[in-house]
């Protein structure tokens, strides 16, 4: 983002309003703007644009782990020569929501989510194989809400 270009009033407003309680509906976007008072153009543009500015990493909502499908955690042992081309690898799977480089001997870590326990297992076999690196799965025994939301200070 071009730190001299701060957010306008409406970006500031859009996405500090809807850091939590986006709407569960066929058409967020369009009640997002409703709510607003703009256009539903308008919310998904400049979502779109902010998220090409690094502004916004990610839109959409947060799900209870396991309410839906299927998901774990992925530790693996990467050279560090080959942490941008594995963490490539891992990215181009769709069921892979994220993954962070830690400074740990097991270097990178991605979290993995699936409509079933047998799709999730395709999925981390296929990774093992295209990596040829072996990994942690480390499923979820206990659950902890961590709300990822946070007052935005911008002027």
């Amino acid at each position: 983002m071009n730190e001299d270009a701060p957010l306008t009033p409406e970006e500031y407003r859009l996405i500090s309003q809807y850091q939590q309680g986006l709407p569960l509906e066929p058409h967020p976007f369009a009640r997002m703007a409703e709510q607003l008072r703009t256009s539903e153009d308008w919310v998904i543009e400049t979502l779109h644009r902010l998220q090409e500015e690094g502004v916004v990493s990610r839109i959409g909502p947060v799900v209870r782990p396991n309410s839906i499908g299927v998901s774990t955690l992925v530790a693996m042992r990467v050279p560090p020569e080959r942490l941008e081309e594995v963490a490539e690898l891992v990215n181009r799977h769709p069921e892979v929501n994220h993954n962070y480089e830690r400074e740990h001997e097991y270097n990178l870590w991605f979290v993995v989510t699936a409509p079933d326990e047998a799709h999730l297992q395709r999925t981390l076999a296929a990774i093992r194989e295209e990596t040829g690196l072996p990994m942690l799965d480390l499923p979820m025994l206990e659950d902890y809400f961590i709300d990822l939301g946070f007052p935005l200070s911008w002027k």
